[in-house]
């Protein structure tokens, strides 16, 4: 019964069957690998961009700050959610990578809406010298609430950052599973969309540790090159990213993982709302706020399970006091697992 986060989940059989073979002899290091080669092409035609530029890290923060670092100079701003991960949960990376420019904040419970946008853009860019400029915008799907922004809104966001002249990235740390909920392309969920640059992640959705940096205007594919390397990002056995990229492309497995992440936070959900849950959010992919007595957390946690609580605290004289919980469902879970979570609520 883990629910405390899909990075917690075990890797892909084909991610784990491709860095064996790619355990053998030799390979050029650094992304020379032939691999890599496969990679970027399988992603070029996954995103329908035959000139996009691609490339590996192993970390979701790195994609994020040094794809953002790209379209930021230190004097300038990044515009984000208040709960977005290179807010909450980056350790100011953004702001070290960048040089310094700094994160404004849309003041949001959970997605940016357009106008909430449109004003913090219009409060920056006019003090001259003595304020930020206005840079990129950043958005994250799905967000750190568990909420997925449908295409049109997506479109609409960027609308009012290209009315700026902003660019706009996407964090896509469970980029698939957003994507497996919409049912759309991967292309209308990005540069169709009007997003310049995506984390394409993969850590959270059966990888050991790798994330693709996706530039659909290749214009910056230099200078991320040389960011990667003096930020420190650059594998030298470049070859083992490539093989976990590999592998979880082959056969649509990010897709179908995340299918199944998707699915299992459904059947959560359903049980949840059975047993009388308040949602702090409505699911919409594979994270769920859930709100439920003290005494149902006490005697989950007593069993065993592992998930987060996410305001109150498990210690209390109240057992009929409301906690909020965070659950994460990753692809690997199964029915049994849910149910016995579930049974604990009876």
């Amino acid at each position: 019964m883990f629910f405390a986060s899909d990075n917690a989940g075990p890797a892909l059989p084909q991610v784990m069957r491709r860095m064996a073979e790619a355990n053998t002899g030799y390979a050029m290091p650094y992304g020379a690998d032939p691999v890599m080669e496969e990679v970027r092409q399988q992603i070029r035609d996954i995103f329908e961009v035959p000139e996009a530029a691609v490339y590996l890290v192993a970390t979701g923060t790195a994609a994020n700050v040094l794809a953002l670092a790209c379209y930021c100079q230190p004097w300038q701003t990044m515009f984000c959610s208040r709960i977005a991960h290179i807010q909450e949960d980056e350790c100011n990376a953004p702001e070290f990578y960048t040089g310094g420019a700094k994160l404004c904040l849309v003041d949001t419970p959970d997605k940016m809406t357009p106008g909430g946008l449109r004003t913090r853009i219009k409060a920056e860019g006019v003090r001259g010298v003595h304020g930020p400029e206005r840079g990129a915008v950043s958005i994250t799907q799905v967000t750190e609430r568990g909420s997925v922004y449908t295409l049109d809104e997506l479109q609409a966001l960027t609308s009012v950052a290209k009315g700026f002249d902003l660019p706009v990235h996407l964090d896509g740390a469970r980029f698939a599973n957003a994507l497996a909920a919409l049912g759309c392309s991967a292309a209308e969920m990005t540069w169709k969309a009007g997003v310049d640059v995506v984390s394409f992640g993969g850590t959270k959705n059966g990888c050991l540790g790798v994330e693709a940096v996706i530039f659909f205007d290749p214009e910056k594919a230099w200078e991320f090159e040389l960011r990667r390397k003096r930020g420190a990002h650059l594998f030298s056995k470049h070859r083992f990213l490539s093989a976990q990229m590999a592998g979880y492309l082959q056969d649509n497995a990010w897709l179908k993982a995340a299918g199944n992440a998707n699915a299992n936070a459904a059947r959560l959900t359903a049980g949840l709302r059975a047993a009388g849950a308040i949602f702090e959010h409505e699911p919409q992919a594979n994270m769920i706020f859930a709100r439920f007595a003290r005494r149902v957390h006490q005697r989950l946690h007593d069993a065993g399970a592992v998930y987060y609580i996410w305001s109150g605290t498990l210690a209390g004289d109240d057992p009929d006091e409301l906690l909020t919980a965070r659950l994460v469902c990753d692809w690997s879970m199964t029915p049994e697992q849910i149910d016995l979570f579930l049974s604990h609520f009876e």
